[in-house]
């Protein structure tokens, strides 16, 4: 049995479900049976911690989570493989990727993915490599062949790549300005890096806040006029109500002449009820909706 290590905060992070949601599971249904630090506070072996995903994943269909706690690693697989949920996806370089994961052969991963970045450019990069290959990773972390540690060094890998990627990229600087951030508690940024390197290669004057601004301060930017797209990202592990709640409290907070994009697979499939936000379903998406953009400015 792997020995507990993940703290409540390392769960809610990386697996999207609330420690308040953790700590009810723990007193109705028995699971997960967190263990104890030194310092009496609840922490959660890897065995758990993808129980947890594969079952916030299924609750994400429409199942009910009374249903699921019960059942083990296999029988929840089973269930995601009956609804296509975990295909196998089309990625020729994700084995071997995966294998030098397992082996922490850092420098030569960074090495690959360099490569890679040179021979296809950096849009090609992101559509065609890293979009299949952290669905490809992903999958990987759900059948065990990789750990979280290494999912966590995968992203830290792909991330670096990116920054540097952008920071050299020549040309950028027209409109619009978009300004790229999340939300409160949503502590991913691959996906906003993706977009970034999307906006850059087009010429889009990109201000990346980071992570977690809250929407009191995005609207008083806004009304500052210092962006003119506010593009954010929510990731699978980013409860999906809050993420619909945050979007239509935050569109009441800015300009309606300032549009919110959004993607990622926490919010895929949502139809905003509002005017003024854009679901973009994948990367695709981006530079159609940038060349309307400008085309409207031209009219």
């Amino acid at each position: 049995m792997t020995k507990p290590s993940h703290s409540i905060d390392a769960v809610e992070r990386d697996v999207g479900l609330t420690k308040d949601v953790l700590r009810k599971w723990e007193r109705r249904y028995g699971f997960p049976s967190p263990g104890r630090d030194c310092h009496g506070d609840r922490v959660y072996s890897d065995d758990e911690i993808l129980r947890l995903r594969l079952i916030k994943r299924l609750i994400d269909q429409g199942r009910r989570p009374g249903a699921l706690v019960a059942l083990d690693r296999a029988q929840l697989e089973q269930l995601l493989e009956s609804a296509g949920d975990v295909a196998p996806s089309q990625c020729p370089i994700a084995a071997d990727v995966a294998r030098l994961l397992r082996d922490r052969r850092v420098p030569e991963l960074r090495t690959t993915l360099n490569q890679l970045l040179l021979r296809q450019g950096l849009r090609h990069f992101v559509q065609d490599t890293i979009a299949p290959l952290n669905v490809a990773i992903g999958e990987a972390w759900l059948r065990g062949d990789i750990e979280i540690a290494e999912e966590h060094l995968y992203t830290e890998q792909i991330q670096t790549v990116l920054r540097s990627a952008i920071a050299m990229q020549t040309g950028a600087g027209a409109s619009p300005r978009i300004l790229l951030t999340t939300l409160p508690d949503e502590l991913h940024a691959l996906g906003l890096l993706m977009v970034e390197a999307m906006l850059v290669c087009e010429g889009a004057t990109c201000i990346a806040l980071g992570t977690q601004t809250p929407a009191a301060d995005l609207g008083a930017i806004g009304e500052g006029n210092a962006f003119d797209v506010l593009a954010l990202s929510f990731s699978s592990a980013f409860p999906r109500r809050r993420a619909v709640d945050g979007l239509i409290a935050l569109r009441t907070r800015l300009p309606a002449s300032i549009p919110i994009w959004v993607g990622g697979s926490g919010i895929s499939g949502y139809r905003p009820t509002v005017d003024g936000i854009t679901v973009f379903r994948n990367l695709d998406s981006i530079v159609p909706a940038l060349q309307q953009w400008r085309s409207r400015g031209l009219s």
